[in-house]
């Protein structure tokens, strides 16, 4: 089996190093300086595994290989761009470990439905200064058929990435994972940016923890609008938040903190990796993407449509 996957920072990184430590034919497309590095270093992981391996480097998107498995791992805002140079490829199977829940509609649109699988990563790491990968959180790579239920494709990619020791899940309900993730993270990466502190850090502090509990609820009402079912397997629990009073709403997310704080000290959301390295932050496709469809769906959204207009005037200044 074959595999690409597009984009060599944290995830793309982690992903493919695991993939060929395991055994497996993977070409990572890379670019840049990043690209003339891993050829000469490889892969470096340190944290939750260490690791040196070297991945087979691809730069020029039209010399790739047809291919079992495509994943796209690129910030969203290069999503266009970076996709557009792979009309005409043959891959059977498609991905994207991307932020929020549009990656699906542009995925499709290039490479049809049949294609397209839905996946949600509860995997985090960070690209050092030194070009190593901090692999910090290893929790779960969910996959999933769009229309629902199990399939032997499903079975069959999650059971590769399982074994390199990825841990996966074939989910029989992908849209519900998708969102339960999107939710939350859209809360948690606008009060990474707005306080610069680690995870664990902003969801303990009970003022910060209320203003993560309110977008989270604001959101849950657009999921709810759509009919979409969410759960609380998220990075904070989104659907025991909707639900609950404000006081108890607050405790989950500090809760959540407190985990963190045990478990993944050093986590920092890549949105915030992104500002401290003077990058353009994911805005417009996240969180800008979820206020869309809470004004088609006519929810007033004050605390999101707030946190929104801070973060675009922090990402006009990056």
């Amino acid at each position: 089996m074959i595999t690409v996957i597009q984009g060599a920072g944290a995830l793309g990184s982690i992903m493919s190093a695991l993939l060929v430590r395991s055994g497996q034919q993977v070409v990572l497309l890379a670019r840049g300086d990043r690209a003339n590095y891993l050829r000469k270093q490889g892969v470096t992981l340190t944290g939750l595994v260490e690791t040196t391996v070297n991945v087979p480097i691809e730069t020029d998107p039209t010399a790739l290989p047809e291919a079992d498995l495509f994943i796209t791992t690129v910030k969203t805002y290069d999503t266009k761009s970076a996709l557009s140079p792979l009309l005409g490829q043959q891959f059977r199977n498609v991905f994207s470990v991307q932020n929020g829940v549009l990656k699906n509609q542009q995925l499709t649109a290039l490479f049809g439905t049949q294609a397209l699988l839905g996946c949600a990563a509860n995997v985090s790491g960070e690209l050092l200064d030194n070009g190593d990968i901090l692999f910090t959180q290893n929790r779960g790579l969910y996959i999933g058929e769009p229309t629902g239920g199990l399939s032997s494709r499903v079975e069959r990619i999650s059971s590769l990435f399982d074994t390199a020791g990825l841990k996966t899940i074939a989910s029989p309900q992908i849209n519900t994972v998708e969102w339960s993730k999107f939710i939350p993270w859209s809360a948690v990466m606008t009060l990474s940016v707005l306080t610069r502190m680690p995870t664990w850090q902003f969801c303990s502090n009970p003022h910060s923890a209320e203003y993560a509990a309110n977008m989270v609820k604001e959101a849950a009402q657009v999921a709810n609008s759509l009919n979409i079912e969410i759960n609380d397997d998220g990075p904070l629990p989104a659907s025991a938040i909707a639900s609950a009073a404000a006081q108890d709403a607050i405790a989950l997310v500090q809760a959540v903190g407190a985990d963190f704080h045990q478990r993944a000290p050093q986590h920092r959301m890549s949105t915030l990796q992104d500002l401290l390295h003077g990058k353009r932050l994911e805005i417009e496709e996240t969180l800008g993407y979820l206020l869309t469809l809470g004004v088609e769906q006519q929810i007033e959204m004050p605390v999101s449509t707030a946190a929104y207009q801070l973060l675009r005037a922090i990402n006009s200044a990056q």
